[in-house]
Formats: C-alpha cells, sequence, structure tokens
C-alpha cells in the first residue's frame, strides 16, 4: 500500500494519473464496439441492397420502388452516380500513388504511423497502470497524427469496391484498434498504452515506400525489405501485446498474477522465443502471455528458419556476387551468359578446358541471372583458379559494365536445347545479342540459336560483324544436316562427330573393333599455316606430301579467289588445277597441333631427305628452295615403290576418259538461284500427300524415310535443315533419292512452304509407332530410315524425352526382311553382301538412324540393336550404336561454342561438310529469296556444282580396286588421290570380319583417319571426298551396276522371334532412275575469310 500510494503521488507529480478498469475497460471497448458494430452495419446495408435488387424484377412491390423509380429520382441519381464514380476514380489514382500528390500522401501516412510508433515507444517507459494527463506534449501531437489517419481511413473507405473486404484488411484493422481510442483520450482528458502497439504493423508498408522513394531497384533488394519488414513488425507487435497482459495481468484475477517488465524486456523475451533459444530470464507469468508464446513460438519456428537465413543468404550474396569484375591489364576473359545451369557450365568448361590443357591463360565470367545453387558454387569453387560468377543480367547495361563487356575478348550466349519453349528461348538470347551490340558495337558475339529462322533476326543487327568473329552455331541447321548426312552415307554422321569429341575417360578395349574405334577417336580437325616451300604446289601433291614424310592427312584448304576481291573460302580436297600460295591455311585430321606444326616447319632443302616426322622441325634455313620432290618420286614413296610411271599414265589415261564419258547428261537439272540446290516449282501440298490404301501407286526404292512426331501445336524442327543436304546441286537429278516423310499432317502443313520447292518429297499421315503405315512406304527398300526427335514437352522427365524416338526404333528394330540365297543379278549387288554361308536364308535389318535428345538413354537403344562388345556404363559416344553410324545425339554441339572461340576455321568446315554447301557466312552473299527457293526462278548450271562429295566405296566394286597395291591405307590413299582425285580420309569396317562368327549379331563401324599401316580388309568400305565429274562405278561391260545400301545381316536361327517378316527383298533402285553413287553431299564452295590462323 504504501508503495502504491508512492507511486500515485510520483505519478501525479509528473502529470500521471492512475487508471482505473474501468478507464482501461472504455479505452479498449471503443476500439472492438467499433470494428464490430461497423461489421455489422456494413453486412445489413449488403442485404438490404440485394433485397432491393431482387425486388426490382417484381412488379407492384410497393410505393418505395414506385419512388426509387420516379423520374426526378432517377436523374438525381444518376448525377450523383456520375459524380460519385469520378470522385472514386480520383482517389483511387491517389491511393495508389500514381501521381505527385498521391505518393506524397503515402509517404506521408507511413511517415507519421512511424512516429506515433515512436511516441508509443516513449509512453511505454510509464507504467501501464498508469494514464498520461494532457500535460505531457506527446498527447496532442498523437492526436493530431490519429486525426490525419482518420482523413486517410475515409478516403480508403470510399474508394474501396467491396466495403466489407476493406474493413477486414490489415492496415484497417489497425486504424480501427487505434484511431478511436484518440476520441476517447480527448473526452476523458486523458491518454492510455491499450492496443497502439498494433501501429508497428505499418512497417509492412516499407518495401512500397523504399520502392516509391527509388531508394531500392533490385529483386534482391526488393526481397530483402519485405524480410525486414515482416520481422520488424511481427517483433514489435508481439511484444506489445506481451508488455500489455504481463504488466496488466490476467482479467478473471483482477492483476494479482501481474509483473512489472518494461517494453524492452518484452522484445528481449520475444527474441528469445523467436531464435527458440529461451535463457529463462525473463518469462510470461500470466495465462493470456504463457497462452500467446505457447502459439507464437510455432510462428517463430516457421519465421526464424525461412525469413532469417534467407536474410543473411541474400545480404552475403549482394557482396558477394554483385560486385564488378576486375579487369587486369594483359589477362584475357571472356563473358558467359544465357543459360548459366550445372548441366551447361559443366559441358563448357569440359569442352572449353580441353582446348589448352594445362596452359589456360583465359578467365571465365559467367553472368547469370539467378543466383548459383550449392551445386554451381561447388562447381565455380573447384574451377575458382579461372572462372569466376556475377549476378546480372545481360539485358541491362549496368551489369554489363559490371563484367566489363568492352574488355572482354567475346560474349558467349549459352542456349538451353531441352527448353519447352525453342521460339522464347531464342528471342531471349537474341535480345541479349541485341543489349551487348548497343552496349559495345565492338564486341564480339558467339551465340546458340535453337530454331533455323531466328538467326536471321542476327546479321539485321546494324553492329553485328562477321569480320570481327560474330558467329552463330544454329543447332537445328547442325542436328539435322548431321541426320541428312547419314542417310545419305551410312556411318558418316559418326564419322563427323567423332572429329569433333573427345575421350578422356581410360577405357581398355576387350574386341580388336573397339581398339581400332577407341584409336580413331584421338584424331580431330585441326589448322595450320602452310609452309611458304608449298607454294605453287597443288593440293594433291601437298597432301601426299604431308601424308608421307609428316604422317598428317591434309583434307582442305583456305583459298583466296582472285575473281572476287577479299573473298576467300575453304575448299574439300581441290583439284589439281588450283595452286597453293603462300600463307595458306590447312586444314588437318591429326591428334594434337604439335603434329600440325609439322606442315608449317617443313623446308625443302633441310627436311627433303628426312622421313621420321618427328624430326621436321623449325630449321633456320634463311632461302627456301623451290625445288620440290617429283610428283611420280614421291607417289612411288607412298605406295612402297609397286608401281612403274608407264603403268601409272596408263591407268590414269583410263580413268580420265571413265570420268569423261560419265559426265555427260541428257538435259540441264533446275537449281536454285545460288546454283547451290535442286529446285522445282513450288507443289501444292495435296499432289504430295500419300494414302495408305493407295500403296501400289507409290512403289518406292532406295528411298529415305523420315519419322517425324509432332501436332499443329509443336514448334517448327526446320525440317528444311534435314532435305537441303539431301538435294544439294552436286548430285544429278538421276541420283537424287526420295523423301518420304511420316508424321502428322497438320505439322507437315506448317513445314511444306519451306519445302514445296525441292522435288521427290512426299509425305504420309500417320506414325511410325505403326507397322500398317511402315508398310506403306515400301520400308523394306529403303535405303536409310531417319526418326528425328521431337521438341521437348513442357515439364517432361529428362529420362523420357526420348520416348517416342525410341518405342519407333523398337518398332522399326524389330522388322526382318528376308533376303534369298538365289544370285542376284547386276542390278541387285549391294553394298556389303555377307551371304558368306551358301544354303542359309538370311535377315537383313533395316537401316536406321535414331536422334537422342538425351544421350544417357542410349542404352535403351544398345538393347534394341543388340550389338556386342559395347562399353557398360559408358557415354554414348563409346556405344556400340553409335560406332556403327545408327545413332546421333546433338548434344556435342555444345562443344563448338569454345571451338568457334578458339578457332571458328573448324566451325565453317564442320558447316560445309553438313549443311550441303551453305553456311551462315555465305548466306550474306545469297540473296535470301533465292537461297531458299521461294521464288520463280532458277538456273541450270553454277560454279558452286563443281564440289567434291563424300561417299562410300568399296574396294571390290568401284574403281578403288584399279588401284595397285592397296594392301595398306596408305597404299590406298596415295593411289587413289594421285590416279583418281580421291580422297581418302576413313574406312567402314565390319565387325568380327576377321573372325566370321556366323553366331554374332554383327554390324560395321567407323575409323577415323586410319594409320598408314593399317591392313585393309577386302569388304571395308572407304570414306572419301570424290570430285563432282567422277564417275565410281566399275563397269565391266554391262555386268556392273552402282553401289547402294548398307545391310546389317543377322542369322536366321538368331532372329525366329522376329514380328514380321517381308517377302524376298527386290531391287532397291529404279531401272529408270539408275544410281551412280552413294554419296554424301558436300561444299567446295568459297566463304569469307576474317581470322588470323589461331590454332
Amino acid at each position: 500500500m504504501y508503495q502504491a500510494k508512492l507511486q500515485e503521488e510520483n505519478g501525479e507529480e509528473f502529470g500521471k494519473t492512475t487508471c482505473t478498469s474501468e478507464v482501461q475497460a472504455a479505452f479498449i471497448l471503443s476500439s472492438f464496439v467499433t470494428f464490430f458494430s461497423g461489421l455489422i452495419i456494413l453486412f445489413l446495408c449488403r442485404l438490404l441492397w440485394r433485397i432491393i435488387k431482387k425486388g426490382g424484377n417484381f412488379q407492384g412491390t410497393g410505393f418505395v420502388l414506385d419512388f426509387l423509380s420516379s423520374g426526378s429520382f432517377h436523374s438525381s441519381t444518376l448525377r450523383r452516380l456520375y459524380f460519385y464514380g469520378v470522385f472514386r476514380d480520383r482517389i483511387e489514382m491517389l491511393l495508389s500513388a500514381q501521381t505527385f500528390v498521391g505518393q506524397v500522401l503515402v509517404i506521408l501516412v507511413f511517415v507519421l504511423s512511424i512516429g506515433s510508433l515512436i511516441i508509443y515507444f516513449i509512453n511505454s517507459t510509464d507504467p501501464v497502470g498508469s494514464c498520461s494527463s494532457y500535460e505531457d506534449k506527446t498527447i496532442p501531437v498523437d492526436l493530431i497524427f490519429n486525426a490525419f489517419f482518420s482523413f486517410y481511413f475515409g478516403l480508403r473507405f470510399l474508394a474501396a469496391d467491396d466495403k466489407i473486404k476493406f474493413w477486414l484488411e490489415m492496415n484497417s484493422i489497425v486504424d480501427i484498434f487505434t484511431i478511436p481510442p484518440t476520441f476517447i483520450s480527448y473526452y476523458l482528458k486523458s491518454n492510455w498504452l491499450g492496443l497502439r502497439f498494433l501501429r508497428a504493423l505499418r512497417l509492412l508498408e516499407l518495401p512500397r515506400i523504399l520502392q516509391i522513394l527509388q531508394a531500392i531497384k533490385t529483386s534482391n533488394s526488393v526481397k530483402f525489405s519485405k524480410l525486414l519488414s515482416i520481422a520488424l513488425s511481427t517483433w514489435f507487435t508481439a511484444a506489445g501485446f506481451i508488455h500489455l497482459v504481463e504488466n496488466f495481468g490476467d482479467p478473471w484475477l483482477k492483476g494479482r498474477n501481474s509483473q512489472n517488465i518494461t517494453y524492452f524486456e518484452s522484445i528481449y523475451l520475444v527474441m528469445a522465443t523467436t531464435s527458440t533459444v529461451g535463457f529463462g530470464d525473463v518469462v510470461a507469468k500470466t495465462s493470456l502471455g504463457r497462452t500467446f508464446i505457447m502459439f507464437f513460438t510455432l510462428g517463430s519456428l516457421i519465421l526464424f528458419a525461412n525469413y532469417i537465413p534467407e536474410m543473411v543468404e541474400l545480404f552475403a550474396n549482394k557482396r558477394k556476387y554483385t560486385s564488378s569484375y576486375e579487369v587486369v591489364k594483359g589477362k584475357k576473359f571472356i563473358v558467359v551468359c544465357g543459360n548459366i545451369t550445372v548441366d551447361s557450365v559443366t559441358a563448357f568448361l569440359r569442352n572449353f578446358l580441353r582446348h589448352r590443357s594445362g596452359e589456360i591463360n583465359t578467365e571465365i565470367v559467367f553472368l547469370g541471372e539467378v543466383t548459383p545453387s550449392l551445386e554451381l558454387e561447388t562447381i565455380f569453387k573447384c574451377n575458382l583458379a579461372y572462372t569466376t560468377f556475377i549476378s546480372g543480367s545481360a539485358l541491362k547495361w549496368e551489369d554489363l559494365r559490371r563484367v566489363a563487356v568492352e574488355s572482354a575478348e567475346a560474349c558467349l550466349i549459352i542456349a538451353n536445347p531441352l527448353c519447352s519453349d525453342l521460339h522464347a528461348e531464342d528471342t531471349s538470347n537474341i535480345m541479349r545479342v541485341l543489349s551487348i551490340k548497343n552496349y559495345y558495337p565492338k564486341t564480339r558475339v558467339i551465340i546458340q540459336i535453337l530454331q533455323s529462322h531466328n538467326k536471321d533476326f542476327l546479321p539485321k543487327i546494324p553492329s553485328w560483324n562477321w569480320s570481327t568473329g560474330d558467329n552463330i552455331i544454329c543447332f537445328a541447321e547442325l542436328k539435322l544436316g548431321f541426320m541428312a548426312q547419314g542417310c545419305l552415307v551410312p556411318g558418316l554422321c559418326t564419322f563427323l562427330t567423332s572429329l569433333f569429341v573427345e575421350q578422356n575417360k581410360k577405357i581398355s578395349p576387350k574386341q580388336t573393333w573397339q581398339k581400332y574405334f577407341l584409336n580413331s577417336l584421338k584424331n580431330k580437325i585441326l589448322t595450320q599455316r602452310l609452309s611458304d616451300d608449298f607454294a605453287g604446289m597443288s593440293f594433291p601433291e601437298v597432301s601426299r606430301l604431308c601424308f608421307v614424310k609428316m604422317n598428317l592427312m591434309l583434307i582442305a584448304i583456305e583459298y583466296k579467289s582472285l575473281f572476287q576481291s577479299g573473298y576467300c573460302g575453304l575448299i574439300l580436297n581441290p583439284p589439281a588445277q588450283i595452286k597453293l600460295r603462300k600463307n595458306t591455311l590447312g586444314f588437318f585430321i591429326a591428334e594434337s597441333p604439335k603434329e600440325v606444326k609439322r606442315a608449317l616447319f617443313y623446308c625443302a632443302t633441310c627436311h627433303s631427305d628426312v622421313y621420321n616426322p618427328e624430326l621436321i622441325e623449325k630449321c633456320d634455313c634463311k632461302s627456301k628452295s623451290r625445288h620440290h620432290l617429283s610428283d611420280q618420286g614421291l607417289f612411288i614413296i607412298g605406295v612402297g615403290g609397286g608401281w612403274r610411271l608407264k603403268e601409272i599414265e596408263k591407268k590414269l589415261k583410263k580413268v580420265t576418259r571413265r570420268t569423261l564419258l560419265g559426265n555427260t547428261e541428257q538435259e540441264p537439272d533446275k537449281l536454285d538461284g545460288s546454283g547451290m540446290f535442286h529446285w522445282c516449282k513450288a507443289v501444292p501440298l495435296e499432289m504430295v500427300t500419300l494414302k495408305r490404301s493407295e500403296k501400289s501407286k507409290h512403289d518406292f526404292r532406295n528411298h529415305i524415310i523420315a519419322c517425324i512426331f509432332g501436332d499443329a501445336h509443336t514448334a517448327l524442327m526446320g525440317l528444311r535443315n534435314f532435305v537441303m543436304p539431301l538435294r544439294a546441286s552436286n548430285y544429278t537429278r538421276q541420283e537424287l533419292k526420295d523423301i518420304v516423310f511420316l508424321g502428322s499432317l497438320d505439322y507437315m502443313q506448317k513445314e511444306w512452304r519451306f519445302l514445296r520447292n525441292f522435288p521427290q518429297i512426299y509425305i504420309l499421315p500417320g506414325s511410325a509407332l505403326y507397322p500398317a503405315d511402315l508398310q506403306a512406304l515400301n520400308i523394306e527398300k529403303c535405303s536409310m530410315c531417319a526418326i528425328l526427335a521431337p521438341s521437348s514437352k513442357p515439364s517432361s522427365s529428362q529420362t523420357l524425352v526420348d520416348t517416342e524416338t525410341i518405342m519407333a526404333t523398337l518398332n522399326i528394330g524389330s522388322l526382318r526382311i528376308v533376303t534369298s540365297t538365289e544370285k542376284h543379278s547386276t542390278k541387285e549387288v549391294c553394298l556389303l553382301d555377307f551371304r558368306d554361308y551358301c544354303g542359309k536364308s538370311k535377315y537383313r535389318r533395316i537401316p536406321t538412324l535414331t536422334e537422342l535428345k538425351n544421350p544417357s538413354n542410349i542404352h535403351f537403344i544398345e538393347q534394341i540393336d543388340g550389338l556386342e562388345g559395347n562399353f557398360t556404363g559408358t557415354s554414348l559416344h563409346l556405344s556400340a550404336s553409335f560406332s556403327t553410324g545408327a545413332v546421333f545425339s546433338g548434344n556435342f554441339l555444345d562443344s563448338l561454342l569454345a571451338t568457334a572461340f578458339y578457332n571458328y576455321h573448324v566451325l565453317e568446315l564442320l558447316q560445309m561438310l553438313v549443311t550441303g554447301g551453305v553456311s551462315s557466312q555465305m548466306e550474306q552473299h545469297l540473296d535470301k529469296e533465292k537461297f531458299t527457293g521461294l521464288t520463280d526462278s532458277y538456273s541450270t548450271y553454277s560454279s558452286g556444282r563443281m564440289r567434291c562429295k563424300l561417299g562410300l566405296l568399296s574396294l571390290e566394286q568401284t574403281i578403288l580396286s584399279d588401284i595397285q597395291p592397296r594392301t595398306t591405307f596408305g597404299q590406298l590413299f596415295c593411289g587413289s588421290l594421285y590416279c583418281l582425285g580421291i580422297l581418302c580420309v576413313g574406312l567402314y569396317r565390319m565387325i568380327d570380319e576377321e573372325a566370321r562368327n556366323p553366331e554374332h549379331k554383327r554390324g560395321v563401324f567407323v575409323i577415323t583417319r586410319p594409320a598408314n599401316d593399317l591392313n585393309l580388309l577386302p569388304s571395308d568400305l572407304v570414306f572419301c571426298a570424290i570430285p563432282f565429274s567422277t564417275v565410281c562405278e566399275k563397269k565391266d561391260g554391262d555386268s556392273f551396276q552402282p553401289i547402294h545400301e548398307v545391310e546389317n545381316i543377322v542369322s536366321r536361327e538368331s532372329s525366329m522371334n522376329a514380328n514380321l517378316s517381308y517377302p524376298t527383298a527386290v531391287d532397291p533402285v529404279s531401272e529408270s532412275t539408275p544410281q551412280k553413287l552413294f554419296s554424301s553431299v558436300q561444299s567446295m564452295e568459297v566463304k569469307p575469310s576474317f581470322f588470323s590462323e589461331t590454332q
């Protein structure tokens, strides 16, 4: 009693009085009465309005509705509603902070709310049971603040569409429970803390205020401010409730269990509870306080576990990934942006670092729009010496400035080939290029594009410059080009792919064919400037010299045209009429850059008598001699001295005469405006659409079947890129094979406008999953069946992206074609005739080429093919299906990004070999409309037609049989190049040919750049670069006809469970359109050269 009396005397001294329970109840009840009474009134008004609105549908409902429907009332009501609508619109504009006055109003309300909260903090230092009199200067100030809040509350109420929803909003509840007690304090001339702590909830408006003030702009800063406002408002509000109930006590005990606790101690208790620590020095004693703590503890677990670590992470990452890259003078770096994920970064680093293994002097700066995951961070830490990650977007100049794009060697943009929306992915990357070029036009950009038609936008950028190294890697163009080459020449896509894939794993081959295949994977395409001593020599002379003396295979050169100033390009296997000049760039198939350096160091004076390639090193000879080995002497060295000069000249004349005779044509072929492709007038879709019931009308033979999966909503694959290599002009019209697309007609309608000017194309609506559709296309007589992967579907599993192609391969692979043991006529000779066991009937499989989007799905194809000897648990490029040329995956195209950066010439050669002669650089010299064949004009001849093509020739059934001796590959290489002008580059060999085990399910495999001393087998096929005018069949009277297809033969005993057997195979070539060569189109067109040699 004494202490209470002393407190009362002290309170009166400082303007404080003791609040009775009646006064405290008046402050609290004013808020609750206002809230519930207003809510009830709003409910009643809504109910009344619905009754009146419903009653308006009936007539004669009383004089009230008659009055409401009277003209005077109607006109005044419309006028009031109009002004009310205008007033509401202006208030909404004001409250949404879209005007300057509205922004000032919103900011002022927030600032006054914070001021009111500060006044509460000041008043909380007094005992809760005391009331402040008007002698306290903070009371009038708080009254003015709340009066303004009342005005703002009224504006918000008028602008609200749903009054009840507005009444239950967080900000409305705060105003309802804090404003009415202010008017009670004015009436009672005293003030009490009460529920004024709810003003802390106004802190939730902090992110909006900061955005209005433009204090925060990035997403991370907005997120951080939001998390901070949630944490602060929760802590202050919870501390205010604890401070009230602990000092006031439980109402039913009349405060007997209350305790004196300051507001700071309440915050301390809330913080300890939130962190789940609970020291126990400050605890809740009232029942209300403890009940609140129980529920608050559950909420604090969520708050602390989610928000606090996220705030710390944002704060840490802001410093870690938002800093600028420091450019060091003399240190090179590149910027990589776009699809920055674990898979893309891993693939890029693997391909980029292997080009300069052990001597990496170029740092990689990754510009990612999303904070890296823990797995991605681990990758960056493992490669910390040459990788840096910076958070940002290539679409923002501020981020481009932070990564110093203007000082970078190049900017590489990675695409996501497995995305569901290919067009959106391409357009976003094109926008990145546009942003980079606008920021610094001289930046070299190398971009990956998924759809071929989207790459047309890039050269239209004003600052796009091929001469500075800007380049495009089009996935659709290259991927479908590879598939087309694989259809023309079995195994060719594996041959070309192996030149760009490097195997780092140590594999122990178990079989002989695996040893040959693994050794061939060590070879790749390399470039090197040739010695000036080669100037004036022809390509066959230089190629044979490099092959014999340096153990190098020279396949192409960069040639500068004398007729087009500054126009350089690549030529595959140039004819002898073209003489090399100084500083010519050569393209080699070799294992290491050290080996191709021999072509630069070669000196005719110092190395004329050197035959050990390792001894050819840089010499100090200042005067370069122009005396080379004679052509005849060099050839004799190459083939081992097996021929005399007169025999060589005799055979050369014989070949030349055969070549000229085979080059006559009855009538000229129609080509497109560029002269690169066969052309025809636009054909309506209805004329090429086939019906299953009319199979007899379209008896296809030796044709190509392309299985398509898609519908009217599927993104375009760009089938034009598949057709163009198959319609290249270095084929005669008689050599063209029919192309039949099997798929949805709705999808083909979208593609047809790009295909309608190419001849001999047909469409059968159906699916490769149904055998009846395959039978209708004479699949047993096709030369190749290509199964193209569809576009990725949204939210599809990476394992299931190849479901349709695998099922189609399973369906086609189950078919067997019966081949008779009778002797075939001369027009039924096949490329590989493995019928070595007379009296036994054989089955052959339908040749297929399957595209896999996910290379890890190769194990499904291995089970279908049933080939033995595959490397268990290894990658696609070490599988038996890949080695035989039955599977292709475009995932290796990721390595071309690094290839284009280090040596763009290699990418140029690949594009020339794959696309049928046209690359992105050549397109700038051609009229686009003529190039796509969309005009009504055509040509009958073009110099671009006289280019080499890659083919597959038999040692026994073609003109290669004239080469003697040809025991080893080195003898064949030199002999064919000297006598025929044919460049041999690889072998297609039968698995287990030496063992001849009839129980094995045999196939064939690719050997890239065989060793010089590799012994040849009679059944070997040779990958060759063949001049256009050369006819390769061996004509012994009329007894020989061209070669056509590869057959995989299995024994009948191993195929008894086949699902379907066809009749005896007939001649796959129509008599009216004889095929002259089974070969692939490869370009000799010149293309612009921009760089110095970089390899």
